[in-house]
Protein backbone atom coordinates (compact mmCIF):
# COMPACT_ATOMS: atom_id res chain seq x y z
CA UNK A 1 0.00 0.00 0.00
CA UNK A 2 1.55 3.33 -0.62
CA UNK A 3 0.92 6.42 2.06
CA UNK A 4 1.29 10.27 0.91
CA UNK A 5 2.59 11.64 4.13
CA UNK A 6 2.14 15.26 4.61
CA UNK A 7 3.93 16.95 7.50
CA UNK A 8 5.79 20.11 7.73
CA UNK A 9 7.77 19.18 10.82
CA UNK A 10 11.39 17.42 10.37
CA UNK A 11 11.40 15.46 13.33
CA UNK A 12 7.78 14.31 13.42
CA UNK A 13 7.95 13.09 9.51
CA UNK A 14 11.27 11.51 9.98
CA UNK A 15 9.68 9.79 12.41
CA UNK A 16 6.37 9.15 11.27
CA UNK A 17 8.16 8.12 7.71
CA UNK A 18 10.20 5.47 9.61
CA UNK A 19 7.43 3.99 11.92
CA UNK A 20 5.27 3.32 8.17
CA UNK A 21 8.11 2.25 5.99
CA UNK A 22 8.49 -0.45 9.03
CA UNK A 23 5.00 -1.43 9.01
CA UNK A 24 5.97 -2.41 4.92
CA UNK A 25 4.24 1.09 3.41
CA UNK A 26 5.62 2.30 0.88
CA UNK A 27 5.54 6.24 1.35
CA UNK A 28 6.24 9.71 -0.17
CA UNK A 29 6.51 12.69 2.52
CA UNK A 30 6.22 16.24 1.49
CA UNK A 31 6.36 19.27 4.17
CA UNK A 32 4.23 21.94 2.30
CA UNK A 33 0.17 22.10 1.04
CA UNK A 34 1.45 23.27 -2.32
CA UNK A 35 3.71 19.91 -2.65
CA UNK A 36 0.85 18.18 -1.54
CA UNK A 37 -1.31 19.25 -4.36
CA UNK A 38 1.17 18.39 -7.04
CA UNK A 39 1.46 14.76 -5.54
CA UNK A 40 -1.71 14.14 -5.11
CA UNK A 41 -2.89 15.55 -8.54
CA UNK A 42 -0.06 13.42 -9.96
CA UNK A 43 -0.16 9.83 -7.88
CA UNK A 44 -2.55 7.51 -6.30
CA UNK A 45 -2.49 6.61 -2.66
CA UNK A 46 -3.98 4.28 -1.06
CA UNK A 47 -4.10 6.38 2.36
CA UNK A 48 -3.33 10.14 2.52
CA UNK A 49 -1.85 10.93 6.07
CA UNK A 50 -2.24 15.01 6.62
CA UNK A 51 -1.40 17.76 8.83
CA UNK A 52 -2.92 20.70 8.87
CA UNK A 53 -1.32 23.56 9.66
CA UNK A 54 1.53 23.45 6.71
CA UNK A 55 3.40 26.42 4.80
CA UNK A 56 1.93 27.84 2.07
CA UNK A 57 -1.41 26.08 1.92
CA UNK A 58 -3.05 25.35 5.04
CA UNK A 59 -4.11 21.32 5.21
CA UNK A 60 -7.59 21.87 5.12
CA UNK A 61 -7.33 23.79 1.55
CA UNK A 62 -5.17 20.63 0.37
CA UNK A 63 -8.28 18.46 1.71
CA UNK A 64 -10.69 20.66 -0.20
CA UNK A 65 -9.11 20.44 -3.20
CA UNK A 66 -8.29 16.69 -3.19
CA UNK A 67 -12.64 16.17 -2.61
CA UNK A 68 -13.83 19.30 -5.37
CA UNK A 69 -11.16 16.88 -7.62
CA UNK A 70 -13.51 14.28 -6.90
CA UNK A 71 -10.77 12.05 -5.82
CA UNK A 72 -12.05 9.73 -2.96
CA UNK A 73 -8.58 8.78 -1.42
CA UNK A 74 -9.15 8.27 2.57
CA UNK A 75 -8.17 10.82 4.39
CA UNK A 76 -6.80 10.74 8.28
CA UNK A 77 -5.71 14.20 9.66
CA UNK A 78 -2.86 13.84 12.28
CA UNK A 79 -2.80 17.74 13.78
CA UNK A 80 -2.92 19.60 17.25
CA UNK A 81 -5.86 21.27 16.50
CA UNK A 82 -7.71 19.52 19.05
CA UNK A 83 -10.81 21.71 20.03
CA UNK A 84 -13.95 20.28 18.64
CA UNK A 85 -14.99 22.72 16.22
CA UNK A 86 -11.59 22.28 14.57
CA UNK A 87 -12.10 18.68 13.86
CA UNK A 88 -15.71 18.80 13.14
CA UNK A 89 -14.56 20.95 10.16
CA UNK A 90 -11.12 18.88 9.52
CA UNK A 91 -14.39 16.26 9.05
CA UNK A 92 -17.10 18.08 7.28
CA UNK A 93 -14.30 19.01 4.72
CA UNK A 94 -13.84 15.35 3.69
CA UNK A 95 -11.90 13.81 6.19
CA UNK A 96 -12.21 10.15 6.87
CA UNK A 97 -10.76 10.29 10.53
CA UNK A 98 -8.89 12.39 13.16
CA UNK A 99 -6.21 12.04 15.00
CA UNK A 100 -5.17 14.87 17.42
CA UNK A 101 -0.99 15.23 18.59
CA UNK A 102 0.90 13.95 20.32
CA UNK A 103 -0.62 10.15 18.97
CA UNK A 104 0.03 7.00 20.54
CA UNK A 105 2.02 5.32 17.43
CA UNK A 106 0.19 1.88 17.80
CA UNK A 107 -3.00 4.19 17.35
CA UNK A 108 -1.73 5.61 14.43
CA UNK A 109 -0.93 2.35 12.75
CA UNK A 110 -4.64 0.41 13.77
CA UNK A 111 -6.56 4.14 12.58
CA UNK A 112 -4.59 3.26 8.93
CA UNK A 113 -5.62 0.18 9.06
CA UNK A 114 -9.49 0.65 9.73
CA UNK A 115 -9.26 3.40 6.80
CA UNK A 116 -7.76 0.59 4.11
CA UNK A 117 -10.48 -1.63 5.31
CA UNK A 118 -12.95 0.34 4.86
CA UNK A 119 -11.94 2.13 1.52
CA UNK A 120 -12.22 -1.63 0.39
CA UNK A 121 -15.12 -2.57 1.76
CA UNK A 122 -14.79 -4.59 4.25
CA UNK A 123 -15.10 -4.80 8.16
CA UNK A 124 -13.40 -7.84 9.32
CA UNK A 125 -9.34 -7.08 10.45
CA UNK A 126 -8.54 -10.80 8.56
CA UNK A 127 -8.19 -11.34 4.96
CA UNK A 128 -9.72 -14.84 4.41
CA UNK A 129 -9.56 -16.22 0.66
CA UNK A 130 -9.93 -20.41 0.35
CA UNK A 131 -7.24 -21.22 2.06
CA UNK A 132 -5.18 -18.10 2.35
CA UNK A 133 -5.62 -16.18 5.28
CA UNK A 134 -3.53 -12.57 5.56
CA UNK A 135 -3.71 -9.97 9.16
CA UNK A 136 -2.74 -6.67 8.02
CA UNK A 137 -1.87 -5.98 12.14
CA UNK A 138 0.61 -8.63 12.26
CA UNK A 139 1.65 -9.37 8.63
CA UNK A 140 0.92 -12.84 8.97
CA UNK A 141 0.04 -15.25 6.50
CA UNK A 142 -1.19 -18.46 6.69
CA UNK A 143 -2.17 -21.29 3.88
CA UNK A 144 -3.67 -24.12 5.06
CA UNK A 145 -2.81 -22.82 8.51
CA UNK A 146 0.45 -23.26 8.39
CA UNK A 147 2.67 -19.85 8.47
CA UNK A 148 4.49 -19.14 5.37
CA UNK A 149 6.84 -16.31 5.36
CA UNK A 150 6.71 -13.29 2.59
CA UNK A 151 9.10 -10.37 1.74
CA UNK A 152 8.07 -6.92 2.08
CA UNK A 153 6.97 -6.28 -1.52
CA UNK A 154 5.58 -9.79 -1.56
CA UNK A 155 2.86 -9.10 0.97
CA UNK A 156 2.19 -5.33 -0.37
CA UNK A 157 1.37 -7.63 -3.88
CA UNK A 158 -1.14 -9.98 -1.77
CA UNK A 159 -2.65 -7.62 0.34
CA UNK A 160 -3.43 -5.32 -2.83
CA UNK A 161 -5.21 -8.38 -4.44
CA UNK A 162 -6.82 -9.92 -1.72
CA UNK A 163 -8.09 -6.79 -0.35
CA UNK A 164 -10.91 -6.60 -3.73
CA UNK A 165 -10.96 -10.29 -5.00
CA UNK A 166 -12.09 -9.58 -8.62
CA UNK A 167 -10.98 -6.61 -9.22
CA UNK A 168 -8.15 -6.56 -12.26
CA UNK A 169 -4.43 -4.47 -10.94
CA UNK A 170 -2.40 -3.80 -14.06
CA UNK A 171 1.42 -3.91 -13.89
CA UNK A 172 1.25 -0.41 -13.17
CA UNK A 173 -0.93 -0.01 -10.58
CA UNK A 174 0.80 -2.60 -8.48
CA UNK A 175 4.40 -0.90 -9.12
CA UNK A 176 1.76 2.47 -7.84
CA UNK A 177 1.12 0.49 -4.48
CA UNK A 178 4.82 -1.32 -4.01
CA UNK A 179 7.24 1.95 -4.80
CA UNK A 180 7.84 5.31 -3.72
CA UNK A 181 9.58 8.24 -4.83
CA UNK A 182 12.77 7.34 -4.20
CA UNK A 183 12.84 3.59 -5.37
CA UNK A 184 14.19 2.31 -8.35
CA UNK A 185 12.03 0.00 -10.26
CA UNK A 186 13.15 -2.84 -12.13
CA UNK A 187 10.89 -3.75 -15.62
CA UNK A 188 10.08 -7.08 -14.22
CA UNK A 189 9.86 -6.37 -10.52
CA UNK A 190 5.63 -7.20 -10.37
CA UNK A 191 6.58 -10.45 -12.34
CA UNK A 192 9.17 -11.65 -9.63
CA UNK A 193 6.66 -10.68 -6.66
CA UNK A 194 3.74 -12.44 -8.60
CA UNK A 195 5.96 -15.67 -9.55
CA UNK A 196 7.59 -15.82 -5.68
CA UNK A 197 3.64 -15.66 -4.52
CA UNK A 198 2.60 -18.41 -6.48
CA UNK A 199 5.62 -21.20 -5.34
CA UNK A 200 4.63 -20.24 -1.79
CA UNK A 201 0.63 -19.84 -2.20
CA UNK A 202 -0.28 -22.17 -4.77
CA UNK A 203 -0.18 -21.40 -8.61
CA UNK A 204 -4.25 -20.92 -8.86
CA UNK A 205 -4.54 -18.01 -6.28
CA UNK A 206 -3.05 -15.48 -8.60
CA UNK A 207 -3.95 -15.33 -12.21
CA UNK A 208 -2.93 -13.02 -15.47
CA UNK A 209 -5.35 -11.39 -17.32
CA UNK A 210 -3.93 -11.34 -20.36
CA UNK A 211 -2.44 -7.63 -21.76
CA UNK A 212 -4.36 -6.69 -18.47
CA UNK A 213 -3.26 -7.21 -15.26
CA UNK A 214 -3.29 -9.66 -12.73
CA UNK A 215 -6.26 -10.87 -9.76
CA UNK A 216 -7.28 -13.16 -7.40
CA UNK A 217 -10.93 -14.87 -8.66
CA UNK A 218 -13.92 -13.79 -6.52
CA UNK A 219 -14.68 -16.79 -4.19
Amino acid sequence: MRLLLVEDDRMIGEAVLDLLRADGYAVDWVRDGGMADVALSGNEYDLVLLDLGLPGKDGIDVLRSLRARKQRTPVLIATARDSVPQRVAGLDAGADDYIVKPYDLDELLARIRALLRRSAGRAEPVYEYQNVSINPETKEVLVDAQPILLSAREWAVLESLLARPGMILSRAQLEEKLFCWKDEINSNAVEVYIHGLRKKLGAGLIQNVRGVGYLVPKA
